[in-house]
């Protein structure tokens, strides 16, 4: 089974076309209509869901890691910085990760990409 990745508001919708073309499951915060939820809200929402948020949003990322610091669960995030790769990486980096790992990998963790 793989990862089911959630894609945060900020994220270009080329990057989930493209995933969801080569058999990656992707919900967008915009298809789940969460796209007015608070990054607090959202990451709550994600774990519910099952799915890895995937944000390129520096602050919703400095949430994720105060809650790492608190012991508060999440599901996962993975950040990938706008100006830190291109499409086509981001693509890839996320079709790898998603066929390659479960859930319960991913746990409180946090992600850099691309790799």
């Amino acid at each position: 089974m793989s990862l089911k990745l959630y894609m945060d508001v900020h994220v270009p919708q080329a990057i989930t076309d493209r995933l969801r073309r080569r058999g990656v499951d992707v919900l967008t915060a915009i298809d789940d209509e969460s796209a007015t939820l608070t990054d607090e809200e959202l990451l709550e929402r994600v774990r519910t869901l099952g799915r890895v948020i995937f944000t390129q949003d520096i602050r919703f990322k400095a949430l994720a890691e105060n809650w790492q610091r608190q012991g508060r669960e999440f599901a996962g995030l993975i950040f990938g910085h706008q100006m830190g790769g291109t499409i086509g990486q981001y693509v890839r980096d996320l079709e790898i990760i998603a066929q390659g790992s479960e859930l319960d990998e991913w746990l409180n963790a946090i992600e850099h990409l691309p790799f």
